[in-house]
């Protein structure tokens, strides 16, 4: 952990000591406490002789079902992983790696109430983030097949996302768009080193570069963090031709020689990733606890993978999805392919929440990746690149 992290750690729990804090209640008795912010560095850096570690929250799901009452509750729950695992590791980034919301089950017009709940334990606690879009985020609404039987459309709590009060004038059902999203986002939030990306590549929208960088001016970067979004929802789930290329221009623009490390992170797993998958039992080289379902990959593959596999620089990509999956597998012996863990209460399945830490160490580089999961667990070590 960085001293200026530290340092802005230590500001935030004593303001929040002293009574600067916003309290979120929420249904079922739990709530969110945020404390006043201060303003962050821009830029990511780590310090002579310590590591850069950074958590992926992937698939928190929040806003489903938000006219019952497990439906919040999830969120509630989901809260309380985050928090825990923030509070366990430390991080000094975060990571939001896709359906952070549910717009299929937000009926609200501005689902971005439910994004800022999800983003809440990391900005409280002065951690900057980035996040990509995942095949929900910007899901069109859809009408539960029991609202048209004889008990009708249930109270819907429209005019905010923590509201009680059963008032449906401010339902819409249209949903909030990508572009909408991530600039709200940018916006309120001086924590968010997110980008909406350049904008011949719309409709995707999470497509950027950060560089993590050593404190000391002198030397070179440490490594490249790509970000790019895989599609979904409101049009296929594909990295397109065009996101292709702007990662092959950026990357050599930035990094000709590839020498930087470079590190990947998207949604849904591109189809390279049924070429490694485990049949059953994970076993070497492979390594993570739960191997539950197939893969489910995007639409098709326009070239990114073979662009990724000749790049030397390229160690590893990190995407959610599947929620069943925890697993880290090499492609080709030439970089690894690697899933997150379902960290949100929401979504389907009940398998255990947890989130995967990747930690670089930058002189000499090395890549190191673990799961810690909700009950303090941790698993799945693994050197990536050293």
């Amino acid at each position: 952990m960085s001293l200026k992290r530290l340092i802005l750690s230590l500001l935030c729990q004593l303001m929040l000591i002293f009574g600067f804090e916003a309290v979120v209640n929420r249904h079922g008795g739990g709530r969110s406490t945020v404390a006043l912010r201060m303003p962050p560095a821009k830029h990511l850096q780590v310090e002579p002789g310590a590591s850069f570690k950074i958590a992926l929250f992937a698939d928190l799901h929040f806003g489903e079902n938000a006219w019952t009452d497990w439906g919040p509750q999830q969120d509630v729950n989901s809260i309380k992983v985050m928090s825990f695992v923030l509070d366990k590791e430390n991080p000094d980034f975060v990571v939001y790696l896709g359906d952070v919301v549910t717009a299929n089950n937000v009926p609200i017009a501005n689902a971005s109430l439910y994004w800022d709940q999800a983003i809440s334990p990391t900005s409280a606690r002065g951690i900057p983030y980035a996040s990509v879009f995942g095949n929900h985020d910007d899901a069109p609404f859809v009408w539960p097949i029991e609202w048209f039987s004889a008990t009708g459309v249930p109270p819907l709590r429209c005019s905010s996302a923590d509201s009680s009060s059963n008032d449906n004038d401010e339902c819409n059902f249209l949903g909030t768009t990508r572009l909408e999203l991530m600039k709200h986002e940018i916006a309120s939030d001086s924590f968010s080193l997110s980008e909406d990306g350049p904008r011949y590549l719309w409709p995707s929208v999470s497509n950027y570069v950060l560089q993590l960088s050593s404190s000391n001016n002198s030397q070179p970067p440490v490594a490249f963090l790509y970000f790019l979004d895989s599609g979904g929802g409101s049009y296929p789930e594909v990295i397109s031709s065009a996101q292709t290329q702007w990662f092959k221009s950026k990357s050599l623009e930035i990094n000709s020689d590839s020498r930087v490390p470079e590190i990947i992170f998207w949604h849904i797993p591109s189809k390279a990733y049924n070429e490694v998958a485990p049949w059953f039992a994970i076993h070497k080289p492979c390594v993570g606890s739960i191997n539950k379902e197939k893969v489910a990959a995007q639409e098709a593959e326009m070239g990114l993978m073979k662009i990724l596999e000749e790049r030397t620089s390229v160690k590893a990509v990190f995407v959610g999805h599947n929620h069943g999956l925890d697993w880290c597998c090499p492609y080709k012996n030439k970089l690894w392919l690697c899933y997150a863990r379902h960290t949100g209460y929401g979504g389907y399945g009940n398998w255990a929440r947890g989130v995967r830490l990747v930690e670089i160490t930058p002189q000499p580089f090395s890549l190191k990746s673990w799961i810690r999961m909700e009950d303090g667990a941790v698993h799945s070590e693994i050197i990536l690149s050293s």
